[in-house]
């Protein structure tokens, strides 16, 4: 893995979604949201967007919710709007569950060359997406990330 992308769905159509991915020749989408089933998840639903991923454009997609924030630290964030203590608590939890090696193990398994790693959020700035594509560049040398 050389690149690893990053993506949000909020406040994004489904052409510029889609287009972000493949401007990007992204492979796979890993799913790393907690909730990917709510009603508000529009066209990013899990069987929905596995299925448009796959039979329209070639793209492999896998639902990684040991990748997603806790319970706990997501609820505390919602009630604080704490951004430090949220991202400290994710980090935490990153570390916590080797998610950074478990990553990089399902990207090698499957042979992706370019994964993204997609949740809610329109940017990377205030995301649990942000801080996972950071501890897996911390551990693969030269490995690029790009927020789309």
């Amino acid at each position: 893995m050389e690149t690893l992308c990053t993506i949000g769905y909020t406040k994004s159509s489904l052409e510029g979604f889609i287009g972000r991915l493949r401007a990007a020749g992204v492979d796979a989408v890993i799913d790393i949201r907690l909730n990917n089933t709510s009603q508000l998840a529009g066209f990013s639903k899990k069987d929905d967007l596995a299925y448009l991923l796959r039979e329209g454009f070639g793209i492999d997609y896998v639902h990684l919710e040991e990748m997603a924030p806790s319970p706990e630290v997501l609820d505390a964030f919602k009630k604080s709007k704490d951004w430090n203590a949220y991202e400290s608590g994710y980090r935490k939890l990153i570390d916590k569950r080797d998610m950074a090696a478990k990553l990089v193990a399902t990207v090698e398994k499957h042979g992706w060359e370019s994964p993204c790693l997609l949740c809610a959020e329109p940017t990377s700035e205030h995301c649990h997406r942000r801080l996972l594509a950071e501890a897996v560049q911390r551990n693969v040398d030269g490995l690029e990330v790009i927020h789309l």
